[in-house]
């Protein structure tokens, strides 16, 4: 599972791409700027993606470790029960 600091690298990474990937289309075909600003969307798009990956990653690791303790307590409680 990755931290918060590399879902926040991969967000950083991938609105500058967007943004300088915008600005050299721009330079590279002679528009104006609205290229740099369409690549910049898709940056902030394509971050918005990573962390919306990572939240629901985090969220099925939580799902299983709640579910791994409650079988344990359960199993505890269970061994504990007299016959």
């Amino acid at each position: 599972m990755t931290g918060p600091a590399s879902v926040g690298l991969e967000f950083c990474l991938s609105v500058l791409v967007g943004l300088f990937g915008g600005r050299w289309l721009d330079n590279k075909l002679g528009t104006s700027h609205w290229l740099t600003f369409v690549g910049l969307g898709f940056g902030i798009a394509a971050g918005y993606r990573a962390i919306y990956r990572a939240t629901v990653a985090a969220n099925q690791q939580a799902e299983r470790d709640a579910e791994r303790e409650k079988s344990e307590r359960q199993r505890y409680h269970d061994h504990d029960k007299p016959e």
